[in-house]
């Protein structure tokens, strides 16, 4: 493909360079890696917060780099195209390059149920007869594959050349999540949407973000910016930043439909809340449905009814969407029960990693917990340390036993990181290694307990420095439930 082509006329600023025989370079390919680059391919020269990508032009020049795109114009050893935003540039360009997605793609964005919304989504469309797949923190997951992956939002050339395999494998409907590094990062603008969700905001990425405000105006990217005007929005109805989210959707030509106790496309009249599942009556289009779900919390309720939202505005019939409803499997990690002991004490793996989180779910298992709620977690190194003490008092609040122990410190000090969650957090147990945390945690279950092992969830492994050493919360918990004599 040509270079006038890749970049279109959305950057007038390189037209008349473009114009020129700049403009008839062949381009094989485009990374921001200069690792991956080959013969014939554009070098997005981003700028990171740990490498700028300028100090790397010329190695990807002496790998066949043909043309560099920067932010400021500078001279190398191939031709350089400065545009405004490269970010944006490169999502683009590679949504041209690759030319194929499924062709009914919606994104939900939020701080917790991302993944949660997105899986099921794919499971009622799938349930409806469509071929669906989704995209998000878990992986990717479609008719014909399961992969597991890291990435909520996925580098835009990565998404773009995934999304044109989804394409050709038959996918006609998918659901990604869009994380607000994601959004503020431009990885998702040259993705078609059909429409959109929010979930809810809570604190997080405070070491990304300088403000709850800048958070939440780089999520609503996905409203103001990247959803064509008069598309739907499907926005849950109860959080605190609804009414911002509303505001923005409507602001920005969108059709809102609410969900939720408040909502006004999905309302929730009552609900009834057991061990395994909770009943639901719904009310939608003038009709009364009542729906057994079978997964526990009141968060995944929510959840489910985003879901629904999605999936009705994208043209799944209504007896079909909450006939699936009744049928969703809990995404990886997501308030998933891994097993119980013999006297019938619950153990749970949950991806909660946030004070919002944690406190959602540790409040949605207190319903059906004639015992004690019993938790262990931690806190990531290299990320956001004010939410420490407040996940320690949350923790404490919300909890009868708290275990607090070690996630992924990376290259902070374990030590140090503990000692910041348990000032908050008196009486709380602290054991650094993850594994005996989780032994101990099992060991004093009672009867008509309910154990949260929070924080990893789906996660297969624990960043020590810079290693990544194997580990499973599943797994553990597993192991320390058979070991268990009674």
């Amino acid at each position: 493909m040509k270079l006038r082509d890749l970049a279109g006329p959305d950057f007038p600023e390189v037209n008349d360079v473009l114009a020129g025989p700049v403009g008839d370079l062949e381009i094989t390919g485009l990374s921001s890696d200069s690792r991956k680059i080959k013969p014939g391919m554009l070098f997005a020269a981003l700028s990171g917060s740990k490498a700028d990508g300028l100090s790397f032009i010329g190695d990807a020049a002496a790998k066949g780099a043909v043309v560099a795109i920067t932010a400021d114009p500078v001279k190398a050893g191939i031709p350089v195209l400065p545009v405004s935003n490269p970010r944006r540039f490169v999502a683009i360009a590679a949504a041209r390059f690759f030319g194929r997605q499924p062709e009914t793609m919606v994104a939900v964005t939020g701080t917790a149920g991302k993944t949660s919304v997105a899986s099921f989504t794919r499971q009622i469309w799938a349930k409806a007869g469509l071929n669906a797949a989704q995209i998000g923190t878990t992986g990717v997951v479609s008719p014909t594959r399961n992969d597991y992956g890291s990435l909520t939002t996925p580098d835009p050339v990565d998404l773009q050349q995934l999304l044109a395999e989804l394409a050709d494998e038959g996918v006609t409907h998918a659901a990604m999540e869009a994380s607000s590094h994601g959004l503020d990062q431009s990885r998702l603008d040259g993705v078609k949407l059909s429409a959109a969700a929010f979930t809810n905001l809570g604190r997080d990425h405070m070491d990304y973000h300088p403000t709850i405000e800048d958070y939440m105006a780089a999520k609503m990217r996905l409203f103001d910016t990247l959803m064509p005007k008069g598309a739907p929005a499907t926005i849950f109805a109860d959080d605190a930043w609804s009414d911002e989210a509303i505001r923005v959707a409507k602001a920005s030509g969108l059709d809102v439909r609410t969900v939720g106790r408040k909502g006004d496309y999905l309302c929730v009249k009552r609900v009834e809340h057991f061990r395994h599942k909770q009943m639901a009556e719904v009310h939608f289009n003038g009709e009364i449905h009542e729906i057994d779900i079978p997964l526990a919390g009141d968060f995944q309720l929510a959840n489910a009814l985003v879901s629904a939202g999605l999936a009705l505005s994208t043209g799944a019939e209504t007896k079909a969407v909450f006939k699936a409803l009744e049928t969703l499997t809990g995404a990886s990690g997501r308030l998933e029960l891994v097993g119980h002991t013999k006297d019938g004490a619950l153990a749970y793996v949950d991806y909660a990693h946030k004070p919002d989180a944690l406190e959602k779910v540790l409040t949605a298992v207190r319903p059906f917990t004639s015992g004690r709620v019993m938790v262990v977690f931690g806190c990531g190194g290299d990320r956001d340390k004010g939410k420490r003490p407040i996940m320690g008092e949350i923790a404490t609040r919300l909890a009868d036993v708290v275990v607090v122990t070690d996630d992924n410190p990376r290259s902070e000090v374990p030590e140090a990181i503990r000692s910041e969650i348990m000032a908050a957090a008196p009486g709380a147990i602290e054991i650094g290694d993850r594994a005996k945390a989780i032994r101990h945690a099992v060991g004093m279950l009672a009867s008509g307990d309910t154990l949260i092992v929070a924080g990893k969830g789906h996660e297969e492994g624990q960043t020590v420095g810079t290693t990544v050493l194997p580990f499973s919360d599943h797994v553990e918990l597993r192991k320390a439930l058979e070991e268990r004599v009674s």
